[in-house]
């Protein structure tokens, strides 16, 4: 999959942005990078919401201007119709996960992506920015919001930039520059000192002067939005810029004395004497050249005239017919905007200039491709999880296969294509339950354990695994019942690759037989477990919440770096804080001192880990706390793995955190075992129990 973090997701803060300019700006600066530049919107506006069989404007001017090879379909997330079922449903995280899919999709096929957010259309809007940050930080994109500055004064727009500040905060948005447009040429330069003196070291904020040229409509535009019929032949006229409307309803004398130059003349489609007019004025010299003609009433001219207007050759100016009256229709084209087609050149180059004029492309491109966002958002986590598993398809076995949540877990696993499951209990219980349950897993492997003829061979492996324990082939025989034991035995031979049980069975009934038949691998001192911590912003990895009650400090070492490697199994680049009481030098006791020793242990072991302690939680996890306590650390204010020095704290802080911020808690994950086998909460949802069941197949890759 390409890198993410050289994708630009551009969106208007507000309505009117004037967006599609830098939007058209940002590719042609990526384009002279790459030919492989993508291009996606989240959301467009469904073919009801759009007249004719329009397709989306900005797609269709990307496409047909930079020749894209990309399906339309493949271009877009979902239309605000689905989106507005969706959010009504409160299905809000499966509109993500549609955009999300789409966008990767389409991501790795290319060396960059441009993202334009939603349009500020209808009710919604106060809430559209949220939506287009959250969308941006799922698709793991920079963020380049574009402020509205026409007809602002200039502290109009320092407040709107001071509220759009805020927004980006509380979003945690990552920012590659921010674009206040269409500013009058009088204020650019106040401006620009404000904000160069501005402490904005984070993201460069650019301001782009206004260009009258680019705000009003084309013959095209009113063409396109008034579906409109086009009666002349000379499309390059389409092009013609309007620079005013006139209403033709007076007589062709007072008609002339009104001409202007940019003149779209409205009148009735009879009114053969304004027709002929206009088309004689065109050619005097002592008239203003209009831009176009616009015939309103479902009228043509007169046959006649027609015929005269025929044999003149190809028209200097476009011919167009509405069926809506004249006082409609001019009521229609006041709602018409400016828009960039991919035939417009002239005001492409436009656009384009202005743009290039007001923006450092060299030193934006630069501040792209170096600019790491170094979050991982709970979807975007849970998305690539699922993809990395359906790359090579894993057999997991889950023991408790006449548990209800387990049911519902397993069929959205074999729905999704992600693993190959084998469920535990009896076979006519479980299938009862699927059909009472109405789940398509009628092709699933079902094994009762106390009638399988792996029964003897599992109770013989057993006993030859544990008899200088003292236990018997009787003993091994009767604790093949046991799911647990008869799931793990699986994994031992290899049956299956992986395990996940624990959702009415207790942590201990999970973990032990794994301890007893699987072992610790040979390279790790201790079998220890992590937490996936689903934050709304980041994903941080905690180890250990559940398993060893009071490591010591070689074993918290080992703990920190099997963590450490957990965390880069699952593409988490780890930055590792050893937690105590006490930050750096400043705390004594036995408990610190132990923390300590485990940071010196843990860097011999792994010198290349990016590692530090004795450290706060806040120090830790909060960048302005740990640059106060830690100035110039790698770790302060930006871990994302965190080691606690013993369970009490681990399992407390876990839950603690889950509860009070809503995050998702994704564990505990064994590591350290030779096999993967992992437990569940018993109060685990059906989603908690599908992504364990995706990180087990993980592992199982890994250990291959």
């Amino acid at each position: 999959m390409k890198n993410s973090n050289h994708n630009i997701y551009i969106t208007g803060a507000e309505r009117g942005s004037g967006k599609s300019v830098i939007m058209l700006a940002m590719m042609e600066m990526l384009s002279g990078h790459s030919d492989n530049v993508g291009f996606f919107r989240p959301i467009i506006l469904s073919s009801d919401t759009l007249t004719g069989d329009k397709k989306d404007e900005l797609i269709e001017l990307i496409s047909h201007r930079y020749h894209l090879p990309w399906s339309y379909e493949s271009m877009y997330g979902c239309t605000d119709t689905e989106a507005r079922r969706l959010i009504s449903d409160e299905n809000y995280d499966e509109l993500l996960k549609r955009i999300l899919d789409k966008y990767h999709k389409l991501q790795s096929q290319c060396d960059h992506v441009i993202c334009v957010g939603s349009d500020y259309k209808g009710n919604e809007s106060f809430f559209e920015f949220d939506f287009n940050a959250q969308v941006a930080n799922n698709l793991g994109c920079l963020l380049m919001p574009v402020i509205q500055g026409s007809s602002r004064t200039n502290q109009q727009i320092i407040d709107a930039f001071a509220g759009l500040n805020h927004d980006i905060k509380e979003n945690k948005a990552k920012l590659l520059a921010v674009v206040v447009n269409g500013v009058d040429s009088r204020q650019i330069n106040d401006l620009r000192i404000y904000f160069a003196k501005k402490d904005n070291s984070a993201f460069p904020v650019y301001v782009v002067a206004s260009e009258p040229s680019l705000e009003k409509p084309s013959i095209g535009d009113i063409l396109r939005e008034l579906n409109a019929r086009l009666l002349s032949d000379n499309i390059d006229t389409l092009n013609h810029q309007i620079d005013n409307y006139k209403v033709a309803a007076m007589l062709v004398p007072d008609f002339l004395q009104h001409l202007k130059q940019g003149d779209l003349i409205i009148t009735p489609g009879d009114r053969s004497d304004i027709i002929l007019a206009s088309l004689m004025a065109f050619h005097s010299k002592n008239y203003p050249q209009i831009s176009g003609l616009l015939l309103t009433g479902k009228q043509e001219p007169a046959p006649q005239v027609k015929l005269l207007i025929d044999g003149l050759g190809e028209l200097p100016f476009s011919v167009l017919s509405v069926n809506t009256d004249t006082f409609t229709t001019t009521i229609n084209i006041t709602q018409v905007h400016a828009q960039l087609h991919a035939k417009n050149e002239r005001k492409i180059a436009t656009a384009l200039a202005l743009v290039e004029d007001s923006i450092n492309m060299q030193t934006l491109k630069q501040r792209l491709l170096t600019t790491d966002t170094q979050s991982v958002t709970p979807l975007m986590f849970e998305y690539k999880l699922l993809q990395r598993a359906k790359t090579n398809s894993q057999h997991i076995v889950l023991p408790e296969g006449e548990e209800d949540r387990i049911l519902k877990a397993a069929e959205i696993l074999l729905l999704r294509g992600a693993v190959t499951l084998t469920l535990l209990g009896n076979k006519e219980n479980i299938e009862q339950k699927i059909l009472s349950m109405g789940l398509q897993l009628q092709a699933i492997n079902i094994i009762d354990p106390q009638i399988s003829e792996l029964r003897e061979l599992f109770a013989e492996t057993y006993y030859e695994l544990r008899k200088h324990k003292d236990v018997s082939y009787e003993m091994s025989y009767d604790l093949m019942l046991d799911v647990s034991y008869f799931g793990t035995m699986m994994v031992h031979l290899g049956y299956a690759d992986g395990m996940v049980s624990g959702s009415v069975h207790t942590t201990q009934n999970t973990i032990r037989p794994a301890f007893e038949i699987i072992k610790t691998r040979a390279d790790t001192s201790i079998v220890s477990s992590v937490f996936f911590m689903c934050l709304a912003d980041r994903v941080l990895v905690y180890g250990d919440c559940a398993v060893n009650p009071n490591p010591d400090a070689t074993q918290l070492a080992d703990i920190a770096i099997s963590s450490a490697d957990t965390a880069s199994m699952f593409n988490i680049s780890p930055r590792i804080a050893m937690l105590s009481y006490s930050t750096g030098e400043s705390g004594k006791g036995e408990a610190v001192e132990k923390v300590r020793q485990a940071v010196k242990i843990a860097k011999k072991l792994r010198p290349e880990l990016i590692l530090e302690g004795p450290m706060q939680y806040d120090a830790a996890v909060d960048y302005g706390v740990g640059n106060t306590k830690l100035p110039g650390s790698q770790v302060a204010g930006q871990a994302n793995v965190l080691i606690f020095p013993d369970l009490n704290t681990g399992n407390n802080t876990y839950k603690a955190v889950q509860r009070s911020s809503g995050a998702i808690a994704i564990g505990p994950i064994l590591q350290g075992l030779n096999k993967p086998v992992n437990d569940l909460s018993r109060g685990c949802t059906v989603t908690d129990i599908v992504n364990t069941v995706v990180i087990t197949a993980i592992q199982a890759q890994e250990s291959k």
